[in-house]
């Protein structure tokens, strides 16, 4: 696929000449399958030893970057030598992946200690800041998939609620009023209070008469009007939960009624009143595309868009994709790559390439469950991680489904730190795999 973006008929073996695109990309596979032939041959208890020495050089590459970097699309993110280029960002993730496990190995203790929890939620957020200073916030965003290996080691899944609350409420608060957000929070704290009152019968009138009024309002222009009976309605309640003196459920739905409306508010005056135009129209490309240029900020989904769907079922065939071949799609070769498949492989090819990495993520789970030791379980769960919110990101972008972040899809994407990262990320994963029969 990155020689069809790349391809060029007046130069058709621009594959075997390292100074063009394609030739490097070449080059880059070549030195992928042999660094991932390599890590078969070396113990898999060396990369525990080297973990945090690992993590330590990824975080000063990371913070040398930002000062001697070279910047590209916006982003101060690689070292440049020639016309090769490095992203140590690409690599800090598997020195995180190292790290995280590591630490979890020694410290097997539940994470609902809260010393444990810190400093594993430490490990992997200093890099996603160093990251995101660059700025490249796919990469960033990426670091956050290790909390999946978290939730398996114990963590209270109220963390994992909270965090899609937050997200759902970040959702919301622009596709709607901030208010019409309150009011829905205040309709699901009533509901609460009403499942541990004796009134049920008589507060359900209450709730779908709330309900029905915010139905009502999303229709309306001006709904400030269903403010106060909305607050009517959850004091009385609120009123009934403090003569029953449930403090606790008082102090939980007040307070998180508080803090997510709070979000909601701020949510809506940031994006109005700090972020920057460019800013603003990546968020609108995703949830309000009506209100961007066509032209403009919306051309890479639009152009997106149609070259997915033109393959049709079984595509329009290798290097015979139009949209392709006249570079309709922008970073086409790198973050817009599943394009390139939807066009010339169809709809087949696509849905293959979805059930190729579905695999890939179900075998490191299996390997991580059946692993002896808590560090290759740990290790294992960190790739999944990693290869799931790439895999995600990149195809929900160029199906408009997700923000456009600038997110490789691996294995795929032109870039020769992203190939030899997982390479070799996922050639550790086989040798520990390895270990377990020697073990038995």
């Amino acid at each position: 696929m990155v020689f069809s973006t790349l391809y060029d008929e007046q130069d058709p073996y621009a594959f075997m000449d390292i100074t063009t695109q394609v030739g490097a990309q070449t080059l880059w596979v070549g030195l992928s399958i042999l660094i991932f032939l390599i890590t078969l041959t070396i113990d898999w208890k060396f990369w525990n030893v080297i973990a945090f020495p690992a993590y330590g050089i990824a975080l000063l590459l990371l913070v040398l970057v930002l000062i001697f970097g070279r910047e590209i699309n916006g982003a101060k993110a690689w070292f440049s030598f020639g016309f090769f280029s490095i992203q140590p960002a690409e690599w800090a993730k598997f020195a995180t992946a190292l790290a995280v496990s590591s630490y979890l190995s020694f410290n097997k203790s539940s994470l609902t200690n809260s010393n444990v929890f810190t400093i594993a939620l430490s490990l992997f957020l200093a890099p996603a800041l160093l990251v995101l200073l660059q700025p490249d916030l796919g990469s960033a965003l990426v670091f956050f998939s290790f909390f999946l290996l978290l939730y398996r080691r114990g963590m209270h899944p109220a963390i994992i609620i909270i965090g899609f609350m937050f997200i759902a409420i970040f959702v919301f608060s622009l596709l709607y009023n901030p208010l019409v957000v309150t009011l829905f929070l205040m309709f699901l704290g009533t509901t609460i209070f009403i499942y541990n009152s004796e009134v049920f019968k008589r507060g359900s009138i209450y709730v779908f008469v709330l309900l029905a009024t915010i139905i009502f309002m999303l229709f309306q222009k001006e709904h400030h009007w269903v403010f106060l009976p909305a607050v009517a309605v959850f004091l009385t309640y609120l009123g009934i939960q403090f003569k029953k003196k449930n403090y606790r459920l008082i102090v939980l739905v007040s307070g998180s009624l508080a803090i997510f409306s709070t979000f909601g508010f701020a949510t809506d005056y940031i994006f109005n009143n700090i972020l920057m135009p460019h800013q603003q129209d990546r968020i609108n490309v995703w949830l309000r595309p009506e209100r961007c240029d066509p032209r403009g900020s919306l051309y890479n989904i639009i152009q997106s868009k149609m070259a997915i769907g033109s393959g049709g079922l079984t595509g329009k065939g290798f290097l015979q994709g139009e949209m392709t071949k006249f570079n309709y799609v922008p970073e086409q070769s790198t973050d817009f790559i599943f394009t390139s498949i939807g066009e010339e492989q169809g709809f087949i090819g696509s849905v293959g390439v979805i059930l190729l990495f579905t695999m890939l993520l179900i075998r490191c789970i299996i390997i991580a469950e059946r692993a002896n030791l808590e560090f290759i379980r740990n290790y294992g769960y960190s790739v999944a991680g990693i290869l799931l919110i790439h895999f995600l990101f990149n195809i929900g972008m160029t199906t408009g489904l997700l923000p456009v972040v600038g997110i490789p899809l691996p294995f795929i994407s032109k870039g020769g730190s992203s190939l030899t990262a997982f390479s070799i990320m996922v050639g550790v994963l086989i040798k520990m795999d390895m270990a377990r029969f020697r073990s038995n």
